[in-house]
């Protein structure tokens, strides 16, 4: 990564739709990397907010009206032409409006999560695309995986010791991935973490787990959503913190929210 460049500040959105599926358009002539598909979007202007420029950019190039939309997953990605701090925002099926247009002469495709079928793709979305397929809404435990469903079926996660060669999506703490040296093989790792010192040590999961045990470490995960954080990040927590912070985690960009306890998650 060259830091030597200047860091362009670049919001995109991921649409989805009223079946789940989320909107990919293609880059048109003339831009980098056209015929490309990404999420539609584009650099923020100055005196705007990230919020301002996503709303522009939509209606700009596809046509349509962001209402509302929360922050997700932050990106710094080296292209060839730029280097881009990049903000991606979800904005469900409510919370836009309009008939789509190809307004800059672009191609636009409704996709399901874990079985895209455009190509080629702009280089900074591969994992995006895989994050897209874990569930926002999850049940379970730690001591026995957690499960959900995307457009795709059901989606389970399995704690290592308890993993089969068939289970794709494993789940394992910070403490046994250091002690084992290697991450698991497997579709994706959801690493568990239980503080922020954890944090830059699971950078290679696919998602992370935070444990939230008390008031101090609810902040902590407050803090780290208010930067941007790269991977989906699953907040963890007992009923009364999760009742405390729930909306002000998923406002901040936290994947998911689930109750610590042997009750089913929210």
């Amino acid at each position: 990564m060259d830091v030597s460049r200047p860091l362009v500040r670049v919001v995109a959105g991921v649409v989805l739709d009223a079946q789940g599926r989320y909107l990919l358009s293609s880059r048109p002539e003339g831009k980098p990397y056209a015929g490309y598909w990404e999420f539609a979007g584009g650099k923020v202007e100055a005196g705007e907010t990230e919020f301002q420029a996503l709303q522009r950019e939509f209606e700009e190039e596809l046509g349509i009206h962001i209402h509302r939309a929360r922050p997700w997953l932050t990106k710094i990605h080296d292209y060839e032409h730029a280097r881009v701090h990049l903000r991606f925002y979800r904005v469900e099926a409510g919370d836009w409006s309009g008939e789509l247009q190809a307004r800059e002469g672009q191609a636009w495709s409704w996709q399901r999560a874990g079985d895209f079928d455009v190509s080629p793709m702009l280089p900074a979305n591969g994992p995006l695309l895989a994050a897209l397929a874990v569930p926002t809404t999850l049940k379970g435990r730690l001591k026995t995986g957690f499960y959900g469903e995307n457009n795709m079926g059901e989606y389970r996660v399995v704690p290592f010791e308890l993993a089969e060669p068939q289970h794709q999506n494993i789940l394992i703490s910070e403490e046994a991935l250091a002690k084992r040296g290697k991450m698991p093989e497997a579709e994706s790792v959801w690493v568990v973490i239980s503080d922020a010192a954890q944090w830059p040590r699971v950078q290679d999961a696919d998602v992370v787990v935070w444990q939230v045990g008390h008031q101090a470490a609810a902040e902590a995960v407050c803090a780290l959503l208010e930067k941007g954080v790269a991977v989906p990040l699953v907040v963890l927590a007992d009923s009364g913190l999760v009742r405390q912070y729930q909306k002000l985690w998923l406002a901040a960009g936290a994947h998911a929210v689930l109750i610590d306890d042997e009750t089913e998650a929210v």
